[in-house]
């Protein structure tokens, strides 16, 4: 076990341009991302040691790093789906901490929609079909089925309706409408969700997250780099990784996603509480994936996440637990594994930048604390990351 002599924080993030992004290549949202989180931090590109990147090129650190003009003597590629940023935010705060590295970018970038529009792939997701997937594959077992399937689950055990997931959907675009960077901001209704084409039974498209283009960085460094930074510090309290399941057949409860560890251990190493928390960013290519976590990381009991959501609790405007207030997956953007935005715009959140988007404290005063939460592949991983300002 790694032990951590130096406290690590957030210095710098960024997007790139997002949304519809028809002529840019995801190596050039990378370099974007990366030059403003850069630049958000005030740091120069030399005092960068360590890189992170994974779901691009040969060697994706190796290749991005190039690309980027970066010599790192630190290097994670650790790819486990839409939990990887928080992962490797895990893996790269350990590292600084112990001395290895001292100030890690983090970055992403993917072009899902405009390749779509230009023929360059398929609009359906595919992971292929080697090792145990080959087990799966021939019964049309997609990437969507699977989270059908848990959510199904889940209405069966505990009585969820459809309604309340769709809640999840509605309170996500009223958060996005108030995000002026949102690909989708007009407000929908529980029964426009209902109403939509149907995906992947339960899910109506609604219900599934948009595809957009876009890129993210993240800067982490050591405490000593902070006094050089242009902006207020937000430093990692604890974290938290968990993978449980290769294939469906081997998950043994489809209504507990491995947020339930990873919660619990980043929680444990910070040595604080769900309920304490000022807001919630959570993976969300479904509608389904907020609410279990939601459950999973301890924010309410197993089976009552459908009551929850409900009533607006997830609001920015006037909501108890402000979750996703950038518009999330289901709104705002989604260019694959999304896992680093979550992660800037909880730092925007406390650093207080997040505009007519803003949480508040209980108290009235900016938000103090708040939680990061992936969920990667067919809720086979998760990484969790939590943060706090002052």
């Amino acid at each position: 076990m790694t032990v951590r002599t130096r406290n690590v924080a957030v210095v710098g993030v960024a997007l790139s341009d997002c949304g519809r992004v028809d002529e840019a290549t995801p190596h050039a949202l990378h370099a974007q991302a990366a030059r403003r989180a850069l630049a958000d931090s005030g740091l120069g590109r030399e005092t960068v040691d360590g890189f992170a990147s994974a779901g691009l090129g040969t060697l994706a650190p190796v290749e991005l790093a190039d690309y980027l003009g970066l010599r790192p003597t630190w290097v994670d590629s650790t790819s486990v789906g839409g939990a990887t940023w928080e992962v490797m935010a895990a893996h790269a705060a350990d590292a600084i901490a112990a001395g290895h590295a001292n100030a890690v970018l983090l970055a992403y970038g993917a072009t899902p929609r405009a390749d779509v529009r230009a023929g360059r792939r398929a609009g359906t997701f595919a992971f292929g079909a080697r090792g145990p997937l080959q087990f799966e594959a021939p019964y049309g077992h997609t990437l969507i089925a699977k989270y059908a399937m848990a959510a199904r689950r889940h209405m069966h055990e505990y009585g969820t309706t459809i309604e309340q997931l769709a809640e999840v959907a509605v309170q996500a675009r009223a958060n996005a409408a108030l995000n002026p960077e949102a690909m989708f901001r007009t407000p929908v209704t529980v029964d426009e969700v209902l109403s939509g084409p149907m995906i992947a039974d339960p899910f109506t498209k609604l219900h599934c997250c948009v595809r957009s283009d876009g890129g993210a960085a993240v800067l982490l460094a050591a405490e000593e780099y902070v006094r050089d930074c242009r902006t207020a510090p937000v430093w990692i309290l604890g974290t938290g990784e968990h993978v449980s399941h290769a294939s469906m057949s081997e998950w043994e409860d489809f209504t507990v996603s491995p947020a339930a560890t990873a919660g619990r251990l980043a929680f444990a190493r910070a040595g604080l509480r769900p309920d304490e928390m000022d807001f919630a960013e959570i993976y969300d290519a479904f509608t389904y994936m907020t609410l279990v976590t939601l459950e999973d990381l301890g924010f309410c009991a197993k089976g009552e996440g459908g009551p929850f959501v409900e009533k607006g609790r997830l609001r920015v405007e006037g909501g108890a637990l402000p979750v996703n207030t950038d518009g999330g997956g289901l709104s705002a953007q989604h260019p694959g594994m999304r896992g680093l935005f979550l992660l800037v715009e909880a730092v925007r959140q406390l650093r207080g930048e997040a505009g007519p988007r803003q949480v508040r404290s209980r108290d009235g005063d900016l938000p103090r604390l708040g939680v990061a939460s992936g969920t990667g592949g067919w809720f086979c991983s998760s990484g969790t990351v939590v943060l706090g300002r002052g």
